[in-house]
C-alpha cells in the first residue's frame, strides 16, 4: 500500500508549505509550477501548483516525488530552501505529525484514501 501511496508514477498530490531565502516574486512562482530541468537528474519536473503564501512562504503541491525535489527546483532558482514541511498526502492531512509520529486515520479519510489508491 505504501509504495500505490507514495511512488511518483501513481501522480498522489503530496502538499508542503515551504520557506526560503530571499522573497519569493511572480517570475519564481512562474518558473516552478512550471516545471524545472534539474541538471543533476537530467530531467524535467512535472508541472505544479505554486502559492505565495507571504515574502518568503510558498505552497507547492507535487504529483511527482523526485529525491530532494523541492531543494532542487528552488536552487535552479536561485533560492535556498530554509524549512520545508509536508502537510499532505493526498486526502490526508498531517497536522503536527513530527518526523517519526503516526496517527490513526478515521474511517471516512481511509475509505477515501483506499478509493485513490485503488480506482
Amino acid at each position: 500500500m505504501m509504495d500505490k501511496l507514495l511512488r511518483s508514477v501513481n501522480g498522489h498530490e503530496k502538499e508542503y508549505i515551504v520557506s526560503v531565502n530571499k522573497p519569493i516574486n511572480r517570475d519564481f512562482i512562474k518558473r516552478m509550477s512550471g516545471g524545472i530541468y534539474l541538471k543533476e537528474l537530467d530531467r524535467t519536473t512535472r508541472k505544479c501548483v505554486v502559492e505565495k503564501i507571504s515574502d518568503r512562504t510558498f505552497r507547492i503541491i507535487l504529483t511527482q516525488g523526485l529525491n530532494r525535489q523541492i531543494r532542487r527546483m528552488c536552487s535552479e532558482c536561485g533560492y535556498s530552501v530554509t524549512k520545508l514541511t509536508r502537510i499532505r498526502i493526498m486526502n490526508v492531512q498531517l497536522g503536527d505529525l513530527k518526523s517519526g509520529e503516526y496517527r490513526e486515520l478515521d474511517g471516512k479519510e481511509l475509505n477515501t484514501l483506499y478509493e485513490q489508491i485503488y480506482k
